[in-house]
This record gives C-alpha cells, structure tokens and sequence, in this order.
C-alpha cells in the first residue's frame, strides 16, 4: 500500500469534510431561522390559555434578512468556537485522547501477562512499519473487543486497547487489529480524525444548549406559573427546538463521519495483512467479534464523538447510512472470499481491572534492583540477562513467548533496560559517551551532578556493551527506548534533555551522528510533554525548496560511503533537477542543515517520499549504506514526519 498516496488523500478528504461541515452549519443556519420566526410567531399570535389570536399566513412575516445575517453570524461564531475549543483539546496529543476515554498507560514493567503480550506486538507491528513504538493505553473497563489510534502525528501517536481485546484475541488475532491501527498512524488518518471530531461536536453543540434550556425550564415550572406572561412555554419550546436542531446535527455528523471514514477501514485492513503478512490474523479478530456477545461495544461516554478512530463499531445502528464502520460480513469477506459466514466464539471472561500504574514504592525498589542486577553482572564476569519463560499461554496452541521479543540481535540485558526510564535514559546516555578520557570524565561529572540515583553507575555499567553495539543496533535501541522515555514526568524529561545537551557539548562540538540522536528524540519525545505545532504542508513543488534541498544533499553527499560528486549527482538526477550544484562542505554546517531540514517538513505529503527516496538513492550509489548514513536519513525522515520508504530496509546493506 502507498501510504504516500494515502496521506494525500487523508489531506484532499479534508477539503471534502470542509465542504460537508460548512453545508451543515448552512442548513443549520436556515432551520434556526425558522425556528426563531416560529417563537417569535407562536409569542406573538397564541395564548396557550385564551386560544388563537392569529393566522398562520403571518408566519412568514417574522422572516428578514437582518434577522438572518444576525443569527448567522451568532451560529457560525459558535459553531467555530466551539470547534476550535474541542481542537485545542484533542490536538494536545494522543494521551490526552486516551486518558480521555478512560485509558490507562501499560507500563513495561506490568506483570501482567496479557498487557505484556501487548506491548511486545506493538513493539513488533512498529519495527515492520519503521517507525517509533508508540505508548499503548488499556481501557480496563471495557469488555467490548475495540482499538484505536489517536494523535496528531507519528511523533505523538498512542495505542490504545480495550481489556476484551488483549484479554479475548489469539496473538495473531491481536496483531491484526495493532496493525490496522498502526497503518491509521501512517497514511494521515489521525489528524484528519481529530479535525473531523472538532468540527462536528461545533454541530451538534446546539443540541447540548436546547437541552440545557429544556431541563432548566422544567425547575422553573410551578403551580404559579399561570400568573406569568402569556409566553410562560417559550422557553422550554426554544430548547426543545434547538434540542431538535442538534438530532438533526447529529444526524448530519453521523452522516459525515460515514461518508469520510468507512472506506478507510478497508485500507486499514489490507494494511494489516501488508503488515503481519497474514490475512487470517485480522479477519479472525473480526469473526471473534461477530461470534462475542459484547462485541465491538465501548460504553465510555466520551467514545461517542471519536466513534470514528476506533477499530469497530462502538454503538449498534439501526441505520447502516450512519454507520461510522463497515458491516463485518463485508469487511471479513474482502479479507477472506471464501468465507463461509461462520463466526468464532469466544466465552466472556470475567476479569479484574488491573491496576492502572505500580506504586511508587515499586517503581523505586525495581530501579534500584536494576542498578544492582546490572553491576553485579559485572562484577561477576555474567552474560546478558536471560529471558524469563513464556509471558503469555492464555490461548492453548498460542506457544510460550518471551518476555521481550528479539531486536536486531540486541542484548536481552539492554531490552530489559529499555523498557524502564532509569534504564533507557541510561542507555542513550551511553550512545554519548566519548572515547576520550578527559572528555569522559566531564560527562561522567555531568551525571553524578545531576542527583538522579544510581544514573551514573548504571550508564558506566552499560557504556561498555553500548559501544560494542554494530552500527545497525543503534536505531533499533533508541526506537524500543522511546516508550519508557514517554513515562517520565515532565521535570524528569527536562533533566534528561539537559545531560544530553551536556553530553553532546562536553567536547565543545556537536558531531552528526549526535546531532541525529537528539533530533530523534526531541522529534518523538517533545509532543509527549509539550505542545508541538506539527508541520504545515506549504511547498507543492520541488522549485519553492531548491536551495533547502541544495543544503541537504550536499551534507548528505560530503558524509557519504562512496564518492561525492556520484552521491550528489544521483540524488540531483533522482529529482529531475541537473541544475543543481554541490555545497563545498566548509558551507554545509549543522546549523545550515537543521534549518533547511526544518523547511522540507513543510512540503505537501507526496513530495517528502520524493525527497526521500532521492537521498536514498544517493546513499545506495556506491551500492551500501553505511551506519551514519542510514541514521542521517532516519533523522531527516523524523524531522519530516514522513517515514522512509520500504525499499530502504530491502536495498540498503548496511556498512557495519
């Protein structure tokens, strides 16, 4: 699947779902008008208790266009006030979504066995899409068979899953359903899910207000009432009408989100099996849910309005034309033609709702615990730490999995330390440090400066084996790192980008290959703690960033493998563009670099893989990838939101 392709139709569908929102707030406007030259009219002319005093025919008489142009201005104001409120909300990141919905973050040292399952898939589904592990949220109250993924982009994208799903689905049944939503991260579905809920909960705003109304009206309506002016039912009536007006905004919402969503589940799907190279993983998960009583069900009440960004239907409808999903039948047939109708049972478990975050006393003791594993083994001249037995035997035929799955051969010691903050911080500091020993010991001082317990002596501790690392470790270790990074608070995080800067800088030069380890993180760890405005597409041609592009290239060119001139040249002819000319390298400085990096993320979605794939062409002209170009073009790719091209996991033989 293009993923490309589909983030530009991600962005072309908004231009449609901008057209379908304004032509509700249109029909909105007129019926509010009516509405109020109703009131107006029935004040006017009626006396609930004395009888007509009117005729009809002067209905009309209450329309003008003074009138009209007054309410709306007043409805469009709110509409978009209102959106613009519930954009803020949502756009704050993908946890804020999560927790929303009464999601709970899966810490990686959870012992239990089917949130760690869990964690071990996602971290599997993200090393084949080539992106970051994303955090994965559990709403432990759900017993419903649901997922979603939720986000702004790449960088702040969460997981999150509901306690039937990791508790009720095989693995592989379970992989399907991470993968569909990992492919909602990459073809721009999250962003254009998070407009669409802004937008329409401005819709159907009105109908909140007419509740409101009506529900106030009733605590004023006494026995006294008699003795008020004749207009005593007015005010109930104009909230029962603008309650009316939001059913039928949220008619026209529904219709929205079915008409902009349900053709993306199909590609979600196709994607999973692009994925898991498995189609009956995913269509297995969807008979399950067919054959489950609860279902796709989700019970939170703030689900209704993101009904869109979930896995399945959460609500039954009577109306498929609302439908914010796909029948079943259709979607498992599209994956399995042959199928034969037949549902999969599965007996509904009652469970108990596991504990949302370890006490702090355990975190404190686990930590501490690491720092003692970790130098013991040391001392003791010990091996990696072995992987325990299996996490997981809930389903029989399911087999014994390991509590942390291989990675590009990574020590089983470092992945233990990955999915822990004090650990992960500890190894990426490692990648930092020097091999001179003045500049070490500054480094060094730097870590025992900061008063984080046993940091120090557990990044001395892994320094060693870090070093050791081939050069096509280093990306596989800071990607499983990120999770745990994410847990932090945010003072921790603040220190934690503090040492690095001071280890980068402990040499008073910043050298390339660290330049790209904090971009890195910075990229994917940022939005988690702070609001992070995400590139806005401005360049619809390569012309309008040429001199951007020149920059770039020639950094890449001047650390290439092979020859210079062939690596610039390749990625110029790749382009289309002979004109351009090769930076000296006295010109080409981080700074420079950085900037023009900056403005590429600024391109429309089918220009970055363009980019891309012309930068690693150039990196593959002398036939390799050497270790720091392929974590140069990992950077790039961060930096640009835009994950690099397939072909480079499958072209590129990496210089070790």
């Amino acid at each position: 699947m293009d993923f490309f392709a589909q983030q530009d139709l991600a962005r072309r569908n908004t231009r449609l779902l901008t057209l379908l929102f304004l032509c509700a707030v249109a029909a909105l406007i007129v019926l509010t008008n009516a509405l109020v030259a109703g009131f107006l009219w029935w004040g006017d002319h009626y006396n609930l208790y004395a009888g007509s005093r009117g005729s009809f025919r002067d209905f009309l008489r209450y329309f003008s266009w003074e009138r009209f142009g007054t309410i709306g201005l007043g409805i469009s104001a709110t509409v978009g006030l209102v959106a613009m409120v519930k954009w803020l909300q949502l756009a704050a990141g993908g946890k804020v979504v999560a927790e929303a919905m009464g999601g709970t973050r899966i810490l990686p040292q959870t012992s239990d066995s089917a949130e760690r399952r869990c964690l071990n898939i996602v971290d599997e589904i993200a090393l084949a899409a080539g992106m970051p592990v994303p955090p994965v949220f559990v709403m432990n109250a759900e017993r419903g068979i649901n997922a979603f993924a939720a986000g702004l982009s790449p960088a702040d994208a969460v997981i999150g899953v509901t306690r039937g799903a990791i508790t009720h689905l095989r693995r592989n049944e379970l992989q399907g359903v991470i993968a569909h939503e990992f492919s909602h991260i990459l073809n721009g579905d999250m962003r254009l899910n998070i407009r669409l809920a802004a937008l329409l909960k401005g819709i159907t705003f009105i109908g909140d207000v007419g509740y409101i109304l009506m529900r106030a009206s009733s605590h004023h309506r006494t026995g006294n009432d008699r003795d008020r002016s004749n207009g005593g039912p007015a005010l109930p009536l104009l909230g029962l009408g603008l309650w009316i007006l939001g059913w039928l905004g949220g008619l026209a919402s529904g219709f929205i989100k079915a008409a902009i969503s349900r053709q993306k589940e199909y590609l979600a799907d196709a994607c999973a099996v692009q994925y898991t190279r498995d189609n009956s993983g995913i269509a297995d998960a969807l008979k399950v849910i067919g054959g489950y009583v609860p279902g796709s069900l989700v019970h939170t009440a703030r689900a209704d309005e993101l009904s869109h960004i979930f896995f399945g239907q959460i609500r039954h409808r009577l109306w498929q034309l609302f439908a914010t999903h796909p029948p079943l039948p259709s979607r498992i047939r599209r994956l399995e033609p042959g199928w034969n109708g037949a549902y999969i049972t599965r007996k509904v478990e009652h469970y108990e709702h596991a504990q949302p975050h370890p006490a702090a006393a355990e975190v404190g003791v686990g930590r501490a615990a690491l720092v003692a594993a970790a130098l013991a083994a040391v001392e003791a001249g010990n091996g990696p730490l072995e992987a325990p037995d299996a996490a997981d035997a809930h389903f029989a035929g399911d087999g014994a999995e390991a509590e942390f799955p291989a990675h590009h051969g990574l020590p089983q010691a470092f992945l233990r330390y990955s999915h822990e903050p004090l650990g992960a911080s500890a190894l990426m500091l490692a990648l930092l440090i020097s091999d001179d020993a003045s500049v070490q010991a500054t480094q060094y001082a730097l870590l025992r400066e900061s008063g984080v317990r046993g940091l120090e002596d557990l990044t001395h501790t892994l320094a060693p084996g870090v070093a050791a690392l081939s050069a096509g470790q280093r990306l596989p270790l800071l990607e499983l790192c990120l999770p745990a990074l994410k847990s932090q608070s945010v003072g921790q995080y603040r220190q934690f980008k503090r040492l690095l800067l001071g280890l980068i800088r402990a040499d008073r030069r910043t050298e390339l290959l660290e330049w790209c380890l904090y971009q890195l993180l910075r990229h994917y760890i940022d939005p988690e703690f702070f609001q992070v405005k995400p590139a806005t597409a401005r360049y619809r041609s390569l012309r309008k960033v040429r001199e951007h592009l020149r920059v770039v290239l020639s950094m890449l060119a001047h650390n290439s493998s092979g020859d210079t001139l062939l690596c610039f040249r390749t990625a110029a002819e790749a382009l289309d563009d002979s004109a351009l000319t090769l930076l000296p390298q006295a010109d080409c400085s981080l700074a420079a670099f950085s900037r023009a990096v900056r403005e590429l993320a600024d391109c429309y979605p089918l220009l970055k893989p363009r980019i891309l794939k012309a930068m690693r062409k150039a990196a593959n002209a002398d036939g390799r990838v050497s270790a720091l170009e392929q974590e140069l073009l990992a950077a790039i790719a961060a930096a640009m939101d835009c994950p690099l091209p397939d072909a480079l996991g499958n072209q590129a033989n990496t210089d070790r």
